[in-house]
């Protein structure tokens, strides 16, 4: 069973349409690429299954649970919403890391604020803290900043920022994480490692969709690619056949564009 499943997804903002019947599914352990040209719809889709937006009709599922239904009318309560958020991670473009707190602080924050619902957390506060932040310690190891724990996101390069965004993500243990374009706010010689990041992350099976204009990095890692094209999805398929033979003149041409 697909771990990830949208069907025929709908948002316009006024008159503009801008998703026009969205459908793709992903199976757990799998990484899918969207690619597209800019206006095409990729951000306004992951915003949408990250509850950033509201789409207008369709249905989102994560594994097996349904995040959103265009039939639903209830009204769901914030608490509600906020669960269904948890199942899913996001990495922003902009790292949008907390200036006033240091990198720990920032990795752990949303994870001790979700910790104050359980039930036992009065009693074994003290214990659920120190798990918490032995946890966060160890993904900041993984993404290579044990010595930079105690920092703030000044005192960081941007990639190294972009890193503790990825472990603030990982560290409420999503189903399925979402890059949106994570190497578009650094220089070039930065983007190196933050891709060298996802890979590894590839290489542990972490469900992800990323959207990206890195088409050979999206071939090398990802397992499937959509490729949207005003509001639709023009064309998808298994990486490697879909960017070495692209089907549609669409996809043709966008390629082509990028190589020019």
């Amino acid at each position: 069973m697909a771990i990830l499943e949208v069907s025929n997804l709908t948002k316009s903002f006024g008159k503009t349409e801008v998703l026009k019947g969205i459908s793709l599914s992903l199976e757990e352990g799998q990484v899918m690429s969207i690619i597209g040209s800019s206006g095409s719809g990729k951000t306004t889709l992951l915003r949408c299954i990250n509850f950033l937006e509201t789409a207008d009709s369709g249905k989102i599922m994560v594994d097996g649970d349904i995040l959103f239904d265009g039939e639903d009318k209830t009204k769901h309560k914030a608490k509600e919403t906020r669960e269904k958020q948890l199942k899913i991670g996001l990495v922003f473009q902009q790292f949008n890391l907390f200036p006033q707190y240091n990198v720990l602080d920032n990795v752990t924050l949303a994870v001790k604020l979700r910790a104050k619902e359980r039930p036992d957390y009065k009693q074994n506060k003290k214990q659920i803290l120190k798990e918490i932040e032995e946890n966060a310690l160890r993904i900041l190891a993984d993404m290579g900043l044990s010595d930079k724990v105690d920092f703030y996101p000044c005192q960081l390069s941007g990639g190294q920022q972009q890193r503790v965004s990825i472990a603030r993500a990982m560290a409420l243990e999503p189903k399925i994480l979402f890059f949106d374009e994570p190497t578009s706010a650094l220089d070039p010689e930065l983007t190196g490692e933050i891709l060298k990041v996802i890979r590894e992350l590839a290489e542990k099976k972490m469900t992800m969709v990323i959207v990206t204009h890195e088409m050979n990095f999206a071939k090398e890692v990802s397992d499937y690619i959509v490729f949207m094209d005003d509001g639709v999805t023009a064309e998808q398929g298994e990486a490697e056949e879909l960017i070495s033979n692209p089907k549609t003149d669409r996809l043709k041409a966008f390629l082509s564009k990028l190589k020019d």
